[in-house]
């Protein structure tokens, strides 16, 4: 079973924060949702009855829900023609302010029945700090219009590590949050990324956006996150992830666990176990290409060890950790070699036949996860 990934990159306005590709060029939709339908039949990948089983489908981006809902019936037309429509998760990225009745119930009637949205703060001066479009209240308000439309697995992404933030401001984001009582919360520290609008204004000091980095605060703002989400019956089941049982993100799990994924789009990923291969990050180029018959990408094949350098860094990203039996044995014997130093200090801990990082050791998995790669 596969994966499949559509980037919609076209936002109303660009977060200061975001390192993902996107485009303000709205008036690009309809020609790039042509672009994606003949992507998809170009790549169509069949199998004897004539459709590829799909696990998961993922629309993200960018900001998917400012596609129309006549764009999105079209997306849906085309993966089930060229892919088949069995997915056991579909997921759409939302932004709060697009959530509308209308809007959620052409995502019930699509088949979509996993939301994400990105409310990052309940802070409203800390959303203008971000060139967040929703407000706080709207985050409550859109979850319970997807309530109402019968969704069941909601998912919202939070930030914390914000300039004078406090440990108790970031307690009552976790609280609010707990409140809604979604489904699944992503947790992220914010990055200041080489390439984003923030990262330009720290480096220029156009405004005085101070980043005094206190790593002692983030990691108690971690320690924090873990113990309130896990009090309140999630599993932290990734770094950055929590769930209620059952409703861990399928489609992101495969990026974990080596499954094969296809993507679709400017700037999309793809990945068949043997060689990775992304899209150009430029919609216009994109578009002529994919127009031309062509597709504008580029690709590398994976090699042993940048295999098990791969799986190095996702699966030990996970709480089921990484199976050592499902590397090869000079791998297997490489690993564990490594790992020693680890398991003694306490970062790993050995269940069975799998590695496993340690409370102690989330908070230097990097450096974990480097000193097990093969050189």
């Amino acid at each position: 079973m596969a994966g499949l990934y559509i980037h919609i990159p076209f936002c109303k306005s660009r977060c200061i924060y975001c390192a993902f590709y996107s485009t303000v060029s709205i008036d690009k939709r309809q020609r790039y949702v042509d672009a994606l339908c003949k992507e998809m039949e170009m790549r169509g990948t069949r199998n004897v009855d004539g459709k590829m089983n799909l696990d998961t489908i993922y629309l993200g981006g960018g900001t998917p829900s400012q596609l129309s809902t006549g764009q999105l019936r079209q997306l849906f037309i085309y993966i089930n023609k060229v892919f088949g429509n069995n997915a056991k998760e579909i997921t759409i990225e939302m932004n709060p302010d697009d959530v509308t009745k209308e809007y959620a119930d052409v995502l019930r009637e699509l088949g979509v029945n996993r939301v994400s949205m990105g409310a990052q703060t309940f802070d409203n001066k800390r959303l203008h700090f971000l060139h967040r479009r929703h407000t706080s209240q709207q985050v409550a308000e859109a979850v319970n219009i997807l309530r109402e439309a019968g969704f069941r697995n909601i998912s919202i992404d939070l930030m914390y590590g914000f300039p004078n933030e406090t440990l108790e401001d970031w307690k009552q984001d976790i609280r609010k949050a707990l409140s809604l009582e979604v489904e699944h919360v992503s947790a992220y520290c914010l990055m200041i990324e080489e390439g984003t609008v923030l990262y330009e204004q720290v480096k220029s000091e156009k405004r005085k956006v101070k980043r005094e980095r206190n790593e002692e605060v983030e990691r108690q703002m971690y320690e924090v996150l873990i113990d309130q989400m896990t009090e309140s019956g999630y599993e932290h089941y990734e770094i950055s992830n929590f769930a209620k049982p059952g409703f861990r993100s399928r489609h992101n799990s495969s990026y974990w666990h080596d499954v094969p994924y296809i993507g679709l789009g400017a700037a999309a990923h793809s990945y068949d176990l043997k060689s990775r291969s992304w899209n150009v990050a430029d919609i216009q180029q994109y578009m002529m290409a994919i127009e031309k018959g062509e597709r504008p990408a580029e690709q590398e094949e994976i090699d042993e060890e940048t295999h098990y350098n791969d799986c190095i860094t996702t699966a030990l990203r996970t709480s089921d950790g990484l199976v050592i039996t499902t590397l090869k044995e000079k791998f297997q014997r490489y690993c564990l070699k490594e790992a020693e130093r680890f398991l003694s200090d306490g970062l790993l801990r050995k269940e069975g036949n799998r590695l496993v990082l340690t409370r102690k050791g989330l908070f230097v998995s990097d450096m974990v996860m480097s000193g097990l790669i093969y050189v």
